[in-house]
Protein backbone atom coordinates (compact mmCIF):
# COMPACT_ATOMS: atom_id res chain seq x y z
CA UNK A 1 0.00 0.00 0.00
CA UNK A 2 2.66 2.32 1.14
CA UNK A 3 4.37 1.98 -2.35
CA UNK A 4 1.38 2.86 -4.26
CA UNK A 5 1.50 5.78 -2.05
CA UNK A 6 4.52 6.75 -2.80
CA UNK A 7 4.66 6.15 -6.68
CA UNK A 8 1.77 7.95 -7.01
CA UNK A 9 2.80 10.95 -4.88
CA UNK A 10 6.08 11.48 -7.33
CA UNK A 11 4.53 10.81 -10.22
CA UNK A 12 2.05 13.59 -8.97
CA UNK A 13 5.13 16.09 -8.23
CA UNK A 14 6.61 14.85 -11.55
CA UNK A 15 3.68 16.33 -13.39
CA UNK A 16 3.21 19.55 -11.06
CA UNK A 17 7.30 20.38 -12.08
CA UNK A 18 6.01 19.70 -15.57
CA UNK A 19 3.41 22.14 -15.30
CA UNK A 20 5.25 24.79 -13.42
CA UNK A 21 8.22 24.86 -15.67
CA UNK A 22 6.06 24.69 -19.28
CA UNK A 23 4.20 27.40 -17.53
CA UNK A 24 7.17 29.62 -16.99
CA UNK A 25 8.69 29.05 -20.05
CA UNK A 26 5.50 29.15 -22.55
CA UNK A 27 5.81 33.08 -22.76
CA UNK A 28 9.20 33.07 -24.23
CA UNK A 29 8.55 30.72 -26.98
CA UNK A 30 7.21 32.37 -30.26
CA UNK A 31 6.84 29.66 -32.84
CA UNK A 32 3.27 28.46 -33.04
CA UNK A 33 4.41 24.61 -33.64
CA UNK A 34 6.60 24.61 -30.68
CA UNK A 35 3.71 25.99 -28.28
CA UNK A 36 1.53 24.11 -29.36
CA UNK A 37 3.54 20.82 -28.58
CA UNK A 38 4.54 22.92 -25.28
CA UNK A 39 1.10 23.57 -24.64
CA UNK A 40 0.00 19.86 -25.50
CA UNK A 41 3.07 18.27 -22.95
CA UNK A 42 1.17 20.83 -20.24
CA UNK A 43 -1.95 19.55 -20.87
CA UNK A 44 -0.78 15.42 -20.67
CA UNK A 45 0.46 16.76 -17.03
CA UNK A 46 -2.57 18.08 -16.09
CA UNK A 47 -4.54 15.06 -17.12
CA UNK A 48 -1.95 12.82 -15.49
CA UNK A 49 -2.15 14.94 -12.06
CA UNK A 50 -5.98 14.05 -12.39
CA UNK A 51 -5.91 10.51 -12.61
CA UNK A 52 -3.34 10.60 -9.94
CA UNK A 53 -5.75 12.36 -7.80
CA UNK A 54 -8.86 10.19 -8.89
CA UNK A 55 -7.57 7.12 -7.50
CA UNK A 56 -5.44 8.29 -4.71
CA UNK A 57 -7.98 8.29 -1.97
CA UNK A 58 -8.49 4.64 -2.35
CA UNK A 59 -4.41 4.49 -1.03
CA UNK A 60 -3.88 7.16 1.12
CA UNK A 61 -6.64 9.07 3.50
CA UNK A 62 -5.46 12.58 1.80
CA UNK A 63 -7.82 13.24 -0.89
CA UNK A 64 -5.21 14.22 -3.38
CA UNK A 65 -1.46 13.51 -4.09
CA UNK A 66 1.61 15.85 -3.20
CA UNK A 67 2.68 18.84 -5.61
CA UNK A 68 5.51 20.53 -5.19
CA UNK A 69 6.18 23.13 -2.64
CA UNK A 70 6.71 26.50 -2.43
CA UNK A 71 10.25 26.75 -2.83
CA UNK A 72 10.41 23.98 -5.22
CA UNK A 73 8.39 26.61 -7.58
CA UNK A 74 10.59 28.71 -6.82
CA UNK A 75 13.45 27.56 -7.71
CA UNK A 76 11.93 26.07 -11.23
CA UNK A 77 10.99 29.56 -11.81
CA UNK A 78 14.12 31.11 -11.36
CA UNK A 79 16.19 28.42 -13.14
CA UNK A 80 13.91 28.68 -16.22
CA UNK A 81 14.36 32.55 -15.87
CA UNK A 82 18.17 32.56 -15.75
CA UNK A 83 18.89 30.15 -18.01
CA UNK A 84 17.03 31.46 -20.58
CA UNK A 85 17.77 35.01 -19.75
CA UNK A 86 19.92 35.53 -22.81
CA UNK A 87 19.41 32.98 -25.03
CA UNK A 88 15.43 31.61 -24.85
CA UNK A 89 16.05 30.49 -28.23
CA UNK A 90 13.64 27.55 -29.52
CA UNK A 91 17.01 25.38 -28.55
CA UNK A 92 17.68 26.01 -25.46
CA UNK A 93 14.07 26.04 -24.09
CA UNK A 94 13.98 22.90 -25.84
CA UNK A 95 17.07 21.38 -24.23
CA UNK A 96 15.89 22.32 -20.90
CA UNK A 97 12.55 20.49 -21.22
CA UNK A 98 14.64 17.62 -22.26
CA UNK A 99 16.45 17.60 -19.28
CA UNK A 100 13.56 17.77 -17.24
CA UNK A 101 11.35 15.27 -19.13
CA UNK A 102 14.05 12.55 -19.12
CA UNK A 103 14.10 12.86 -15.11
CA UNK A 104 10.65 12.47 -15.24
CA UNK A 105 11.12 9.09 -17.11
CA UNK A 106 14.29 8.18 -14.96
CA UNK A 107 12.37 8.21 -12.07
CA UNK A 108 9.05 6.57 -13.66
CA UNK A 109 11.40 3.71 -14.31
CA UNK A 110 12.89 3.69 -10.87
CA UNK A 111 9.62 3.26 -9.46
CA UNK A 112 7.88 0.88 -12.22
CA UNK A 113 11.29 -1.30 -11.67
CA UNK A 114 11.69 -0.97 -7.71
CA UNK A 115 8.47 -1.36 -6.61
CA UNK A 116 5.61 -3.83 -5.79
CA UNK A 117 2.52 -1.72 -7.31
CA UNK A 118 -1.17 -2.23 -8.07
CA UNK A 119 -1.98 -2.39 -12.08
CA UNK A 120 -3.80 0.72 -11.85
CA UNK A 121 -0.88 2.56 -10.16
CA UNK A 122 1.32 0.80 -12.81
CA UNK A 123 -0.45 2.05 -15.63
CA UNK A 124 -0.41 5.38 -15.33
CA UNK A 125 2.91 5.49 -14.26
CA UNK A 126 3.16 3.43 -17.39
CA UNK A 127 1.57 6.13 -19.58
CA UNK A 128 3.23 8.82 -17.60
CA UNK A 129 6.78 7.29 -19.17
CA UNK A 130 5.58 6.02 -22.33
CA UNK A 131 4.24 10.00 -23.33
CA UNK A 132 7.18 11.50 -22.00
CA UNK A 133 9.61 9.34 -24.46
CA UNK A 134 7.13 10.62 -26.74
CA UNK A 135 7.53 14.62 -26.31
CA UNK A 136 11.34 13.35 -25.94
CA UNK A 137 11.51 12.45 -29.86
CA UNK A 138 8.86 15.34 -30.54
CA UNK A 139 11.30 18.04 -28.67
CA UNK A 140 14.53 16.81 -30.43
CA UNK A 141 13.37 18.30 -33.61
CA UNK A 142 13.90 21.65 -31.85
CA UNK A 143 17.34 21.50 -30.39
Amino acid sequence: MKENINALDEISKGACMGVDAISDILDKVEDNKFKKLLKNQKEFYDDIKKEVDKIYSKYNSEDIAHETNIMTKAMTWSMVNMKTLTDHSNSKIAELLLQGTNMGIVEGKKILNNKKLDDEVSQIINNYVNKQEEFVESLKDYL
